[in-house]
């Protein structure tokens, strides 16, 4: 059985050829293994929001930001993702809490 970073590593393979929708698929079978791979999450909010389906992005983005609370760049991608979906006051507030991360607050 290939490991949780192998799947992952297929599904960029599928995301590099151009098919969005099979990555998203690979790395939904990475969660089913390991619910917590940041590295997934992180890369389904991206694939996700470029194929429209923005609460599955944010879902995916703030999931990251609660593996790992004290990277501002967990944050960053967050306020990134809201933006790119039309939710500016969260992305601000996301901003916000990067700079405070970063800054050690």
């Amino acid at each position: 059985m290939p490991s949780p970073h192998e799947i992952y590593d297929e599904a960029i393979e599928l995301k590099n050829q151009g098919d969005l929708p099979a990555a998203v698929a690979k790395l939904k079978e990475v969660l089913e293994i390991d619910p917590n791979h940041s590295d997934t999450h992180s890369a389904l909010a991206v694939y996700l929001q470029r194929m429209g389906d923005f609460p599955g992005a944010v879902e995916h983005a703030k999931k990251v930001c609660e593996i790992n609370p004290n990277d501002a760049f967990s944050y960053t991608q967050l306020s990134v993702i809201y933006v790119k979906c039309g939710m500016i006051q969260e992305a601000e507030d996301a901003r916000a809490k990067a700079h405070a991360v970063q800054a050690g607050g």
